[in-house]
């Protein structure tokens, strides 16, 4: 998933942190909420489930505990169905997941669920490494993020936001605009050049979005770093956790709002960080998407799986980590997630209007700047 934007790369920026025992207590909570309904059927539901027991075990690859709640969402699964998960390599890429498709097939330890960027779903699908499967939930999926054959579909995705040390910073900035403005000289960072690290590619395209570009012109956003770091503001500090967004070296972070929103609640006693999605301007956001190998070792694992982490229950779990799930504008029509939830998140109106970039016009900005950053942005 990057590896995703994580297109460029999950693994290349910081993961959270624990939140506080966020997880475990929304797993909690989240159980009891009302109006959840089951995934499916009960009796396709009984008969997928009695398969899954019988082959007795899942395998998953590279899903941090800390990362958009997944220590919870695989504890949940294992709690309610009695499977075991083995995950191997959770600080591994999306590029690792599609290796050990190929280096361990046929073999009983082969992934059985992969969590990948969206370039890396397109690459299983040339390389026909994936199986077809349709959750119960299918329906209620943006076609925009599913394969239309069921070969991936889209988790849970993030938008770009602004963290800033309030403790440091007394005016926060709110849009592009203000972070200009003088009194923010070297405080600006990412979390690593936008050449190798997904967070900061993201943040420059976000940055085009707010200033005059397009999904088919990243170079606004260049021009902008490149004013940045001109007039000082931008630092070369690269912030791959939230310890410098903490300890006030880099109070404003530019970064994936799942992430931000975790260093937030990390930090409590220690510094007040302020989270928002840059206002008057197109949200850049992007997706991690499941798919099952097609050499799956324990392939009805595999689907009671997705059968969870698309059930109301699981993707209120993604949300829990503020990892905005794929089907999260059917939870709120629904009225599904909790006031107490929602009181932590950004204001719902970015996440409704967020548009993805599609593979070519990544490919075509990925191009972009790597011919015009060296030469625009010197800091």
């Amino acid at each position: 998933m990057p590896s995703h934007i994580p297109l460029l790369g999950r693994r290349d920026y910081a993961k959270l942190g624990a939140k506080l025992g966020l997880g475990a207590v929304a797993g909690a909570a989240l159980a009891s909420v009302p109006g959840i309904r089951p995934a499916r059927a009960a009796d396709d539901m009984d008969a997928l489930v009695a398969a899954a027991k019988k082959e007795g075990k899942l395998n998953v690859i590279t899903l941090p505990r800390d990362w958009a709640n997944y220590g919870a969402i695989m504890d949940g699964f294992t709690a309610k169905y009695g499977i075991t998960i083995d995950d191997a390599n959770p600080d591994g890429s999306s590029a690792d997941e599609l290796q050990a498709v190929k280096s361990l097939k046929g073999q009983d330890r082969a992934p059985d669920a992969l969590d990948i960027g969206p370039s890396f779903a397109s690459i299983g699908v040339k390389r026909h490494l994936f199986t077809p499967y349709k959750v119960a939930t299918w329906d209620t999926i943006p076609d925009g993020m599913k394969d239309a054959d069921g070969l991936w579909v889209a988790d849970y995705f993030g938008i770009v936001s602004i963290a800033t040390n309030t403790n440091v910073v007394k005016n926060a900035p709110t849009t592009w605009a203000d972070l200009k403005k003088p009194e923010y000289k070297g405080m600006i960072a990412l979390n690593g050049s936008p050449l190798g690290a997904g967070a900061a590619f993201a943040a420059v395209f976000a940055a085009s979005l707010g200033n005059g570009g397009s999904y088919d012109d990243i170079a606004p956003g260049v021009a902008y770093f490149g004013e940045l770091a001109k007039i000082g503001n931008l630092s070369p500090a690269a912030a791959t956790g939230p310890a410098l967004l903490v300890s006030g070296q880099a109070p404003i972070v530019i970064n994936w709002d799942y992430l931000t929103l975790g260093y937030r609640d990390m930090a409590v006693g220690k510094a007040n960080i302020s989270v928002v999605v840059p206002e008057g301007s197109t949200p850049y956001g992007s997706f991690y998407c499941q798919a099952i190998p097609a050499d799956a070792a324990h392939p009805n694992a595999a689907k009671l799986w997705q059968e969870w982490l698309y059930s109301d229950e699981g993707q209120l779990l993604y949300l829990a980590g503020y990892a905005h799930p794929a089907r999260y504008a059917d939870l709120a029509k629904r009225n599904l997630i909790p006031a107490s939830l929602s009181a932590k998140l950004p204001p719902a109106g970015p996440y409704a209007d967020v548009k993805f970039a599609t593979q070519a016009q990544v490919a075509k900005a990925q191009k972009t700047l790597a011919e015009l950053w060296p030469r625009m942005v010197k800091i």
